[in-house]
């Protein structure tokens, strides 16, 4: 599976520049590819003012990602605001190429920046069939909960989208690893660039990671897209080969 990782400078509270700036980038792409991954919140940052930037499903940002990935023929996801029901979400949406959406609700919410407190957290975690892939997408934040990522369904790709800061980085690229040594899957995690507006910096390190903890693709700074390409048959070999999920704990998570 050929996948695009793109790493932005997002403008703050600003969806209609933000679609602007990521149609842009997307165009730039030459070649084919099967799935492109935006960072957490990709319309607005991390912010705390839900009422700002607030979107429902039928709103300008999802027709807009059902057109995008009609056109590019290739599946496209990225966290967003979305208010339904009197309340807001952080809602990671994927949209298949026919227009058909599957989305996971964040659950694990920033409590030391208040996500908790303007934010109602989802309950349940998905898993996205695409191209015969087993895809578990999750947010920022939940990288830190590994019991909640464990790999009981088989998945063969994580997919975490972030605003995880400079201060922070370490653990970011830490945690990665281990989710993907630990669940025998792909990884990638897509991290924004730049300076929000409450002062926090942003470095990116967005990557790719596989099966063993090797880099697919390495954490990088820059403002850009990446192209990795993912080889399950050799996965699945590697899990054959060294069994270590025959081994694993089962085990059921309450309160979610």
């Amino acid at each position: 599976m050929k996948v695009i990782l793109i790493q932005a400078l997002l403008i703050w509270e600003n969806p209609k520049l933000n679609r602007d700036y990521f149609e842009a980038r997307i165009n730039e792409i030459a070649s084919a590819v099967d799935l492109i991954v935006l960072p957490e919140m990709f319309t607005s940052g991390f912010t705390m003012s839900p009422e700002n930037v607030a979107e429902i499903m039928q709103g300008e940002t999802i027709t807009w990602l059902k057109v995008l990935a009609k056109a590019r023929n290739c599946a496209i996801t990225g966290s967003l605001v979305i208010e339904e029901n009197s309340n807001f979400y952080n809602r990671m949406v994927f949209v298949f190429p026919s227009g058909q959406i599957q989305f996971y609700d964040k659950k694990h919410l920033f409590t030391l920046a208040g996500e908790d407190k303007v934010y109602t957290r989802g309950n349940q975690k998905i898993i996205v069939d695409y191209l015969g892939w087993k895809i578990c997408p999750l947010i920022c934040y939940d990288l830190r909960f590994p019991a909640f990522s464990r790999n009981s369904e088989d998945y063969d790709l994580l997919i975490y989208v972030a605003s995880w800061p400079k201060t922070r980085t370490n653990a970011w690229d830490a945690l990665l690893k281990a989710r993907a040594i630990e669940n025998m899957s792909y990884a990638i995690g897509v991290n924004r660039i730049g300076t929000d507006a409450n002062g926090y910096e942003y470095i990116g390190h967005s990557q790719a990671v596989d099966f063993l903890g090797n880099y697919v693709l390495e954490p990088d700074e820059s403002e850009s897209f990446f192209l990795v390409e993912l080889d399950k048959e050799k996965m699945l070999e590697t899990r054959q080969k060294l069994g270590f999920l025959n081994d694993r704990d089962f085990f059921e998570i309450k309160n979610i």
